[in-house]
């Protein structure tokens, strides 16, 4: 089958849907099917893998309480038909089909069959409503719909109208379950882990940083690893001592993200909203790092009501605290749901996701006429 992808968000910044579209590329091409994706990008030249085709400079615009890099207009509306017919797809999926990017030129563009996938969990928008006259001809074409959590699918009901099927984010558990530490981590005192925006509120960084004082007053040894792009005011609001054991990765690479996860006694998902699936859970329980998330209905879905990791109160860092320091002196419990996140996270392992999807181009490209070449 051939398989046209669209990521609607820069493919040169770090992010969960780039991260979904890149895991969905490369299971489908392990499973044999030419795939191609267009993406956003602030280089013209050859981007990493081979098979992403940019689309042309992305422009930051707020979106879902985050400011998203996007790309729409003549450039890349016109980038995106010369791709739609070199590739001569038998499926586009475009992701996010409702945000202001390259998914909705798509959808404009195609003539043949088109699946979405709607990541995003939001509240009622009068900006959608207001839009939906002019969305509504690009979304009508749809024929296949997807929701990565119930939170997104609720988003798509609210937002689009429709219905669509369930298939979760996925997470390349192989990639994940074995890797080297970084040298000197996680150490005796016991470490914390984030891994997200630092200047996005709604990561939570701010919540962690205020357990993390309360814990470390208690804990001398006790250190936090942050991996992430941005800066975060908080930080010099911490009494000096306490900063300096706060240690900052900056972005990082695919395989030293890997490690990160690995350098940790505790990782951290303080995030308070927005948030559909949570796929730095999906990885962390994949590394087998004990996990102490806040308690958003989409985190307790994939933690599995708590099952398979430690929930506190949203936005209350002295349950943040108290829910961390449990964990940290009981090495029973951490390794308990360590086991029980590695178990739970096959569910969402990219072999089996990608199957799923597969399902619904099968569905909707022979109702186009089209028939796909070596479909399962």
């Amino acid at each position: 089958m051939r398989i046209g992808l669209v990521c609607p968000y820069t493919w040169d910044v770090p992010g969960g849907v780039q991260e979904h579209v890149r895991g969905l590329a490369d299971a489908l091409i392990d499973l044999g099917h030419h795939v191609s994706v267009i993406a956003p990008a602030d280089v013209d030249e050859h981007l990493e893998p081979d098979y992403v085709v940019p689309a042309g400079r992305a422009v930051p615009v707020p979106y879902n309480g985050s400011v998203a890099r996007l790309s729409f207009g003549f450039l890349s509306a016109g980038r995106v038909r010369r791709w739609l017919k070199e590739g001569d797809f038998d499926v586009v999926h475009v992701h996010e089909p409702a945000a202001p990017s390259l998914g909705l030129l798509a959808c404009w563009a195609a003539d043949g069959p088109i699946v979405a996938t709607v990541h995003t969990s939001m509240p009622r928008s009068r900006v959608l409503h207001a839009a939906q006259p002019i969305l509504a001809s690009a979304l009508e074409k749809i024929s296949g719909r997807i929701a990565v959590s119930e939170a997104a699918r609720t988003t798509l009901v609210e937002h689009l109208g429709g219905d669509a099927v369930l298939i979760p984010n996925g997470v390349s558990v192989r990639r994940f379950e074995k890797a080297e530490p970084l040298p000197g981590w996680p150490g005796e005192g016991g470490t914390l882990g984030f891994l997200g925006r630092m200047d996005e509120p709604r990561k939570g960084l701010p919540v962690l940083l205020q357990a993390f004082r309360q814990l470390a007053a208690d804990r001398p040894g006790l250190r936090l690893l942050i991996a992430g792009r941005g800066e975060a005011q908080e930080l010099d609001q911490l009494p000096a001592a306490i900063r300096a054991r706060v240690v900052l990765l900056g972005q990082v690479s695919d395989e030293d993200k890997v490690r990160m996860y690995h350098s940790v006694d505790v990782f951290c998902a303080p995030n308070t909203g927005g948030e559909s699936f949570g796929i730095v859970l999906a990885e962390a329980m994949a590394a087998g790092s004990p996990i102490v998330a806040s308690d958003l209905d989409a985190f307790r879905r994939v933690l599995r009501g708590g099952r398979a990791g430690e929930l506190f109160e949203n936005g209350n860092p002295a349950d943040l605290a108290a829910a961390v320091g449990r964990m940290l002196d009981d090495p029973a419990r951490r390794a308990r749901l360590a086991t029980a996140a590695s178990a739970a996270v096959r569910e969402y392992d990219w072999p089996l996701v990608a199957r799923d999807v597969l399902r619904v181009y099968e569905a909707v490209a022979p109702a186009a006429g089209r028939v796909p070449a070596g479909a399962l």
